[in-house]
């Protein structure tokens, strides 16, 4: 563990390559979990606040950032409670950002004892089910473009993925999309058009969502696609735990990110109650 503003990326050897990941602060294992085709950079402008008394661990999903890319089948929880076992930590604060938020809810099924609490952000678990016209709409056309190789084309509807459906990507702090496009770009230049793809999802998840007893926070950009938003709250109604969804006002798909601030501090606020009803017991 360093000081998070001297924070270095490590590497953990699994079973399929390293991994890489930053580990800052001390206290209670905080774990950032980043969406699809972006990195731990992601969480860069939170990390300072909540090293400050916790511990937080930053990883690379596999495929991803400075992570290995797969050559036989994985699943990422499994990459994860394998980096938080060699870490010797847990159970941790899981907190996932859409495709991390997946991988969160996923490791409370499948690795429930690491998990202490789940924050997700933008994702109900990591089988979603797109209804409304503009979900479905922009998922179809961010495959279509990745899959064709048309890069420059997919990156446009990364960015409208990033302002969502109520704003142009013109309203949006342009840094945020540039680095959101910054982190995406350097993702798919680690794989090419047709190559397998080793992921092996985890199952009835919504199903099974009944069974996870962690403390469950949603935290959903306002502004963001009603299916994301919808499937978020329909999560922590889910759960056998206590759950809880907040709205970020003037933010989409990327709240952490937007709003960094309002972010950390609704993160903290929920920590706090934790940990208070931690001491109760």
């Amino acid at each position: 563990m360093t000081d998070a503003s001297q924070a270095l990326t490590r590497t953990f050897l699994s079973d399929d390559g390293p991994l890489a990941y930053q580990d800052v602060g001390s206290g209670t294992p905080l774990v950032l979990l980043h969406g699809g085709f972006t990195d731990h950079r992601m969480w860069r402008d939170l990390v300072p606040a909540l090293a400050a008394g916790h511990r937080v661990i930053a990883p690379d999903a596999r495929g991803h950032g400075a992570s290995a890319n797969a050559s036989r089948p994985f699943r990422l929880t499994d990459d994860l409670a394998a980096l938080l076992r060699h870490l010797d930590t847990g159970p941790a604060v899981l907190i996932g950002m859409s495709m991390g938020g997946g991988t969160a809810v996923d490791t409370a099924l499948e690795h429930p004892e690491l998990v202490r609490a789940l924050v997700v952000s933008g994702v109900g678990t990591s089988e979603p089910e797109h209804t409304d016209p503009w979900t479905k709409d922009s998922v179809a056309r961010y495959y279509g473009t990745l899959m064709s190789g048309d890069i420059e084309g997919w990156l446009d509807v990364v960015g409208e993925a990033v302002a969502g459906p109520h704003r142009a990507v013109d309203d949006v702090d342009p840094d945020v999309v540039r680095r959101v496009r910054e982190m995406s770009r350097a993702t798919a230049a680690k794989h090419t058009v047709g190559e397998t793809d080793w992921h092996v999802p985890v199952t009835d998840t919504w199903a099974r969502a009944t069974t996870i007893t962690a403390p469950t926070l949603a935290i959903n950009g306002a502004l963001d696609a009603p299916d994301l938003i919808a499937m978020a709250e329909r999560l922590v109604g889910t759960v056998a735990g206590e759950g809880r969804a907040i709205s970020v006002e003037g933010t989409a798909h990327y709240v952490n990110m937007e709003q960094p601030d309002t972010f950390n501090k609704h993160l903290l606020d929920w920590l706090d109650t934790l940990d208070a009803l931690d001491a109760l017991a």
